[in-house]
């Protein structure tokens, strides 16, 4: 249960960071943007030519008659909108966090500048291009798992009782690993960890990290709010990417020397 605390205290954290320093908060605001209005099209698009791509793909109910070819082909009409609608959900910072790795990587080097006792930030070392192809390898790998697991969910949904009532729940906490695996991963990828190794780092302390993730994976299903949580969602998966790795920050370092003067006064 502390882990879970924990958790949710580093994404307050970030999103204090990023309240605190303005530039930064607006810079990480424009890839958001951009997923956005790509996404927004795309779910147009699905809304309005859905129907015909399904009838397309369902020549065989053409001689059925009124009213089941209509009931069918609505039923589906409906379910390719709704699997649209969470691969939506899914994927939207995996394809933010590509479009803005320049922002972001930016953005997580000062929070861990910030909170550094020595003022330093991990560096990779690598040319852009290069962070380029790993972040989208690793996110197309991880987009790939996530589809599979909401394909999953999207099945067992239609099962009676369990359909209504585990599998939404189920369905928070596999959206808030990703997303927390997609967020951190800008922090311990400059830091050289791999995706094998940053889910087993994750599912370490899964506590920690549903702690953070379940909470932004709710706000980010009301309309437009994902946009404005990026920034704040990159700082603070910075600060528990440095929990994972059980790097010092400026608070524990405070925390350490007053633990010592406690204790050299009480001697």
């Amino acid at each position: 249960m502390r882990d879970l605390g924990a958790g949710f205290g580093h994404l307050l954290k970030g999103h204090r960071w990023v309240a605190r320093h303005g530039k930064q908060y607006g810079f990480g605001l424009v890839p958001g943007l951009i997923t956005l209005i790509l996404y927004a099209a795309a779910l147009v698009a699905l809304a309005v030519w859905g129907e015909d791509v399904v009838g397309w793909a369902t020549p065989f109910a053409d001689d059925w008659s009124s009213p089941w070819q209509g009931l069918f082909r609505g039923f589906l009409t409906a379910v390719l909108f709704a699997l649209g609608l969470l691969m939506a959900v899914l994927t939207f910072t995996a394809i933010t966090l590509l479009i803005g790795q320049p922002f972001y990587e930016n953005l997580s080097e000062k929070v861990d500048r910030d909170v550094s006792p020595d003022g330093t930030a991990p560096e990779s070392g690598l040319p852009l291009w290069r962070e380029l192809w790993i972040s989208a390898r690793d996110s197309l790998r991880v987009l790939i798992r996530a589809a599979v697991w909401g394909v999953l969910l999207f099945a067992l949904g239609f099962l009676p009782f369990v359909g209504q009532t585990a599998v939404p729940v189920l369905g928070f906490f596999v959206t808030g690993f990703f997303l927390t695996e997609e967020l951190a991963a800008v922090a311990l990828q400059r830091r050289g960890v791999g995706l094998r190794a940053r889910l087993t780092l994750l599912r370490s302390r899964k506590t920690l990290v549903w702690g953070f993730g379940i909470p932004l994976g709710l706000a980010f299903l009301v309309p437009f709010v994902a946009v404005f949580l990026m920034p704040g969602a990159v700082a603070g998966a910075t600060l528990l990417a440095r929990d994972l790795l059980g790097e010092e920050t400026d608070e524990d370092a405070d925390q350490d020397t007053d633990d010592t003067e406690g204790e050299q006064v009480t001697s």
